[in-house]
Order: C-alpha cells, then structure tokens, then sequence
C-alpha cells in the first residue's frame, strides 16, 4: 500500500470513527431525553391540575360544591375555534356553578382568564390565568396586584346593561388603569363573551350530571 493510499484509509477511519461516535452520543441524549420526559410528565400533569385546582376554588367556591372540579368536565363545541372545556361545581347530581377560560387579546399578548358562573347567570368570580401586559400598567388585573377584578364579582348580562360592559373611557361601568387601557378592556370584552356563551348554552351547562366511574381528570 502506497503512503496516499494508507493516509486516505486512515483518514477514512477517522471520518467512520467520528461518525460512530457522533451517532453514539445522538442516541444516547436522545434515549436521555426519552427517559426524562417519562420521568417527569406524571409530576408536571400533577402539578397543572393541582394549579388549576387552585385557580378554580377561587371562582367556584368550596362551599357550593361537593365534588373533585377536574373530574370529568363537559366539553362544548364553539363555533370560532377549539372545544371549550367546562368544569362543573355539583352538590349532588345538581350543578351550582360552572367554570371555564376565556381570552381577551390585550395589549401585549393574549390574556388568559378563569371565570365561575352560578346557574342564573351571575359571577361568581375572574381570576387571569396567565398575560404578558406591562408591569406597574397592566398588570392591575392580577389580584395580587390590584382589586380591580373583583369588580365583576355579583355581575351579569343585564347587570349592568349592554352598554354599561365596557370600561368607562368607552362609557361602560368598569375603572380602566392609568396609561393602560387595553389590557382592562381586552378583560371586560372576554368576560362579556363568556358571559354570553353562558347564555346561549345555560341549559345545556346547568342540565344535572350524569356522571360515571372513572379517573379523575388530571390533564387539564
């Protein structure tokens, strides 16, 4: 074997060597990953619907209901997009409330809300969920920040009228923020809608359970 032609084979098995090897370690982080991700998804689903257990006794009240909220919710078809999934507050077989998200799309992002609806209609409460809207501006319609959201608590269709489901700069009933008008109109605007789906599917939403034997929902 000539020199060219031993340095082209050692060269060769270099390039096979370092082929192996980088395929090698693609398998192994890959098998890693596949690994980390079974490992973990049990306690990350755990931990969402302990999160959204918390987040819905705040709009469907311990005391109006006897049942797990996350065990087998309803889900609503919508005419503009995905499902909707409703979380039922049962005393019983009789539900006492219901609850659901709703977005508004505010001045930096969508926000995200959770609201509880008794089965006339009225409020029971509104908490976001998630938002990227300003610090310090519009950030006021996170609870810990700022009251504003309890403002919604009692109301309804109706109560205040139409036109009153609005912030005041547009001449409705609700305080907007200071240098942040978007971010509390984007909220009014989405409890209304929500409000209003209520009313177009009361009797399907307040209808008694039929409930059967299975899991608790635990991936919300």
């Amino acid at each position: 074997m000539s020199a060219t032609d031993a340095t082209t084979a050692a060269w060769r098995e270099r390039i096979a060597y370092q082929a192996g090897l980088l395929g090698g370690f693609s398998l192994l982080a890959a098998a890693l990953l596949t690994l980390g991700h079974a490992l973990t998804r049990e306690p990350i689903a755990e931990r969402r619907a302990e999160d959204l257990k918390a987040s819905l006794s705040q709009v469907l009240p311990p005391a109006i209901h006897d049942n797990d909220l996350l065990a087998q919710p309803l889900t609503l078809a919508r005419d503009e997009g995905e499902p909707l999934t409703v979380y039922r507050a049962l005393e019983g077989l009789q539900v006492t409330g219901v609850a659901y998200r709703a977005t508004g799309q505010g001045y930096a992002g969508p926000i995200e809300l959770i609201l509880g609806i008794d089965p006339e209609g009225r409020i029971l409460g509104v908490r976001v969920l998630s938002h990227t809207e300003t610090p310090g501006l519009g950030d006021k319609i996170e609870l810990q920040r700022n009251d504003w959201i309890l403002a919604f608590d009692g109301r309804a269709l109706g109560d205040p009228p139409r036109e009153g489901w609005a912030v005041a700069k547009d001449g409705g009933d609700f305080d907007q923020f200071t240098g942040a008008t978007i971010t509390p109109r984007a909220v009014v605007n989405a409890v209304k809608d929500s409000l209003e789906f209520f009313a177009a599917h009361r009797d399907t939403l307040t209808a008694a359970a039929v409930l059967t034997e299975r899991a608790p929902h635990n991936n919300p």
